[in-house]
């Protein structure tokens, strides 16, 4: 059994290392990779082994590693590893099968391998409309409102009224279409996985922009886009070349209320 991992913290990929070695000796480890562009290089080189199963983590040097995924078709199935527990719904958009908070148990890695050993044949299209309607019915589940700091006051904030959020200095603020805004006691990552994915898209690691805030794409440098709002905005806001197919996908899908 070919292992490959996607992990850019060295203590991390020894110690999954040391725990597979007890409890799958047989498996065999492949590489260990350490950000998107090395992960995306070895898909798309055809000399390299296929794994059988592969162990991602989320947050890598270059980014979130779901971004492979914009560039490069991965079959194999995916365990993800991180210190986070907000990203298991996305994870399972990406054929994953498990989905490890660190630091990991050998219990918790034995359930797992257990998991995949099971997930074949007609058990992994059963799993799989599982998800599927957990994608599903997850979509009817967003959050309309946020509450939001305002002076000494917590408000309530309706996404309809936002235009786009912002991250600076790790501090996160909604900008509205009225030209208000507040501060949210959110990450990114977390306000991503929560908005309606027909509605905000996540444009880089500083902005998620609202559809109906899109005013016009420039084309920009290295065939990225360059994105204009109906509203001001403190920094250009630019899509990167692997990200711009996902985002034209996204502006020119048509929402469900249409």
């Amino acid at each position: 059994m070919n292992i490959l991992i996607v992990e850019d913290e060295t203590a991390a990929a020894v110690n999954l290392k040391a725990i597979l070695r007890n409890v799958a000796p047989t498996y065999n480890v492949l590489a260990v990779l350490e950000s998107i562009e090395e992960t995306v290089e070895y898909f798309e080189d055809k000399s390299q082994t296929r794994p059988d199963l592969v162990f991602m983590d989320i947050h890598l040097a270059d980014g979130e590693s779901f971004r492979i995924f914009d560039s490069v078709e991965i079959t194999s199935p995916i365990i993800f590893t991180t210190a986070y527990d907000e990203y298991a719904l996305r994870a399972f958009k990406v054929n994953s099968i498990d989905y490890l908070l660190k630091p990991i148990k050998a219990d918790d890695l034995q359930r797992a391998l257990e998991k995949f050993a099971r997930l074949s044949g007609s058990e992994q299209s059963s799993y799989q409309s599982r998800i599927e309607t957990l994608i599903e019915s997850s979509r009817q589940e967003y959050q309309r409102v946020f509450l939001v700091h305002f002076k000494d006051k917590i408000i309530p904030l309706n996404i309809d009224d936002v235009a786009y959020f912002y991250t600076s200095n790790e501090k996160v603020t909604a900008f509205t279409f009225n030209g208000d805004k507040y501060a949210v006691d959110r990450t990114l990552e977390t306000l991503q996985s929560n908005l309606p994915e027909m509605e905000f898209f996540r444009a880089n690691r500083q902005f998620i922009v609202a559809r109906k805030a899109v005013k016009d794409i420039a084309v920009w440098f290295g065939s990225r886009l360059s994105l204009n709002l109906m509203v001001e905005i403190p920094e250009k806001i630019i899509i990167s070349k692997a990200r711009v197919p996902e985002f034209k996908q996204w502006l020119l899908s048509v929402h469900p209320s249409n």
